[in-house]
């Protein structure tokens, strides 16, 4: 018996006791790839000596400052580090403890902009089906997830949600990427439209959404026309980049590679690497004018904000992210990972698609590849993958409902960007032999 609430109630969990590299080891002495970087945050593998370093200094100079008191040196420069690394328009950054308080902080500033600027009447949170953006009450009433929202539907908060950017499966035969981003921009203003064009307040999407769909990036213009529509109606953009952000597409923004720039972008995850708990809020100049030059505050904080160690610790991170050479190296393994997945599973008539960017692929399961009608979800088809693959020594992230909340299975891979092609070729070997018994024994 444990005292422990778990995930899973009675759940007979490995106990990890030592990390290094891209490595997990466990009491029995297992060794696990970490394939997916936890739910991908271990950007760098496990404890990176830098990182650990940074955190240590800190820890002997000062460890908790209450942020209505006092800032630190380490917060000031994380914050002088990501809006280095933004455009010129994202030039305040909020800390936060996460990737779901980062969306709820990015929410109630958008909500608070529009107070301040003498617009009250703004309420409506519109979002995409098939998404995920937390699981506090805001956030998760935000996002799309139909099963992690079904039981606490009666508590959540009124949001609107329009189709995903889901090309394998929802884009029309012959359809092109230009036409099918349009149709979906079209549903977006004609669902703000309807709510009312001077009563939206933001429009939230993940650039490549994560666990939900398992790696799925838009279609090209896409963001484009949707940057476009908000603009139309006065709409905040904000972007959610917990999980897709920091570096794991291969730009330290993931939504650099759209030619675009959102009001307000969310990061957490890979920001802190793993070594502390973290997350980030980055808002455009007119947002933080309107707290500035109104009530002279953002209505809005939490105990651990700013925390120096985490700080220290992601500000590092980040260094090591931004060094020459770091997102060359994850675009080329990235290449790796999917040719790899190609070659292993291409065939197979149970993987209906392979997708993503850099060091950020999902692959979705099938029970037929030509109908792309999936598994019955009784089946469990995506914990069974995920059972079969720890048993070779790879941590991977599938996930079920891909297709609707309820249908659907996927395996989301994530692995550190330090990950060397052999590294690479050891991921893709286990996680294929583990689909391909799976599937073969349905």
């Amino acid at each position: 018996m444990t005292a422990l609430l778990h995930r899973s109630i009675g759940a007979d969990l490995p106990r990890a006791v030592s990390g290094k590299g891209i490595t997990i080891t466990d009491s029995e002495g297992r060794v696990y790839i970490d394939g997916s970087g936890g739910a991908a945050v271990s950007c760098l593998g496990h404890n990176h000596p830098e990182v650990l370093e940074a955190m240590q200094t800190q820890m002997t100079a000062l460890s908790y400052a209450h942020t209505s008191f006092f800032t630190t040196d380490v917060a000031e420069d994380l914050a002088d580090r990501l809006t280095a690394r933004a455009p010129d328009t994202l030039d305040h950054v909020y800390l936060v403890s996460g990737g779901s308080e980062a969306v709820e902080a990015a929410l109630k500033m958008a909500r608070q902009y529009f107070v301040e600027i003498g617009q009250p009447q703004r309420r409506h949170i519109i979002a995409r089906r098939q998404s995920y953006h937390g699981n506090t009450i805001g956030a998760l009433a935000t996002g799309g997830n139909a099963m992690r929202r079904a039981q606490f539907q009666p508590i959540l908060p009124e949001t609107h949600h329009v189709s995903p950017c889901y090309a394998y499966r929802d884009q029309h035969a012959g359809e092109s990427d230009a036409h099918y981003a349009t149709r979906l921009a079209d549903e977006l203003e004609a669902k703000i439209r309807k709510l009312g064009e001077d009563q939206v307040m933001a429009f939230v999407a993940e650039p490549v959404v994560g666990a939900t769909l398992g790696a799925v990036p838009a279609v090209e213009g896409y963001f484009t026309r949707i940057r476009e529509i908000c603009d139309r109606y006065g709409v905040l953009l904000i972007l959610d980049e917990v999980m897709c952000g920091m570096g794991r597409t291969g730009t330290i923004f993931a939504f650099e590679q759209e030619g675009i720039v959102p009001d307000i972008v969310t990061i957490a995850k890979g920001l802190g690497g793993g070594f502390q708990p973290i997350g980030a809020v980055l808002l455009a100049r007119k947002i933080f004018e309107a707290f500035r030059d109104g009530s002279g505050l953002f209505q809005h904080g939490h105990t651990y904000i700013g925390h120096p160690i985490a700080a220290a610790a992601a500000g590092k991170v980040l260094e090591i992210l931004t060094r020459d050479g770091m997102m060359q190296h994850v675009l080329a393994m990235g290449e790796r990972l999917q040719t790899g997945l190609e070659v292993a599973l291409g065939q197979s008539p149970h993987v209906g698609d392979i997708r993503g960017r850099g060091l950020f692929r999902g692959i979705e399961i099938v029970a037929d590849k030509g109908s792309k009608a999936p598994f019955d979800p009784t089946l469990k088809i995506h914990a069974k993958i995920k059972k079969a693959a720890m048993a070779r020594g790879l941590l991977t992230y599938p996930m079920g409902g891909t297709v609707d909340g309820i249908n659907g299975d996927h395996v989301l891979l994530a692995p550190p960007y330090i990950c060397t092609p052999e590294d690479i070729d050891q991921i893709v070997d286990r996680v294929a032999t583990a689909i391909h018994e799976v599937t073969a024994a349905r």
